[in-house]
């Protein structure tokens, strides 16, 4: 019986020590060096490579290494009888909700305008503040937070999402009234997980559809991006800025239009880091269960995506 952990290009050490503290007799195999995959019963990856997996014929747990799950369902090898669950921390929903509340506080004060106001030594107090409605895209426990954060803050929130809510707090469209979502709000958050219905929905047609100067800000997965759509939309001032946590390549390649363009502000996929000593303990919690076959924590539902 046996763990490996799959991530390349991550260094795996800090995930060992907490593994080992948790459960002294687990095995722990790292990839590439994994020298029995035959006894690897349960992965811990982020990012492997497609196909990986085929290679453990006893394998009888998939944890993700993060809350996304995308990266692991767009590997059709996987058999669907093998479960797979994901990490729900609340340091994770902490990060993403400061992330995004420093993004539309950033917009609302008009940050980027001064700071180059102050690279010019222009002095100008006019308009120091916009107005602001703030649509978020997907209202799971991460979303839900930031509108609980940023209502409580003064801001008018508005939510949209895929599925049916019944008793929401706040305003909240469905797939069905993306349009009127879109005419609500003039700064957009897109937390929505990566599916086949969610894969390229920030497009043009969607900008398209937005109030003229639409504010975007975007830390769920960069495959949600059109990201020549978003460069024509800011050319057009359909959208006014942006801020980018995430990206289709990543690193960022250096030849990228991003990186010189002044209207959009990026950061380097740091808006929530899974923290290992929360993560670790679900992790081994699960292997239990599926050892005494009880029911799963935080089971993803293949169906839904995540």
């Amino acid at each position: 019986m046996s763990l490996a952990i799959i991530s390349p290009g991550k260094n795996p050490e800090v995930w060992i020590k907490e593994f080992k503290a948790l459960a002294p007799e687990l095995h722990i195999e790292v990839y590439p060096e994994i020298t029995s995959p035959e006894k690897v019963e349960y992965v811990f990856l982020w990012q492997h490579p497609e196909g990986i997996l085929s290679d453990f014929p006893n394998l009888k747990l998939i944890s993700s290494m993060g809350a996304g799950v995308d990266h692991i369902l767009r590997d059709k090898s996987i058999p669907e009888n093998i479960p797979i669950v994901r990490i729900v921390d609340e340091k994770l929903t902490f990060s993403m909700t400061n992330y995004v509340v420093m993004a539309v506080l950033n917009y609302h004060r008009r940050s980027p305008r001064f700071q180059m106001n102050q690279t010019r030594k222009v002095w100008d107090m006019s308009y120091p503040e916009l107005d602001v409605t703030v649509g978020v895209m997907g209202v799971g426990a991460l979303g839900k937070d930031v509108m609980d954060k940023l209502n409580y803050m003064g801001f008018s929130v508005v939510g949209f999402g895929f599925s049916e809510k019944s008793d929401f707090e706040y305003s909240y469209y469905t797939k069905d009234k993306l349009e009127e979502f879109l005419k609500e709000v003039n700064v957009l958050v897109c937390l929505l997980p990566l599916t086949p219905d969610t894969e390229n929905i920030l497009n043009t047609s969607l900008f398209e559809k937005c109030n003229p100067n639409t504010y975007l800000i975007n830390v769920a997965r960069g495959r949600h991006l059109v990201e020549d759509d978003l460069i024509k939309a800011l050319e057009v001032g359909q959208l006014s800025g942006a801020m980018l946590d995430v990206y289709r390549e990543e690193p960022l390649p250096e030849s990228h239009p991003f990186w010189e363009n002044w209207k959009i502000t990026m950061t380097p996929h740091i808006a929530s880091v899974t923290n290992p000593q929360a993560a670790a303990p679900q992790v081994i919690e699960n292997i239990k269960r599926i050892r005494e076959n009880r029911e799963l924590v935080n089971l993803v539902n293949r169906s839904k995506g995540y």
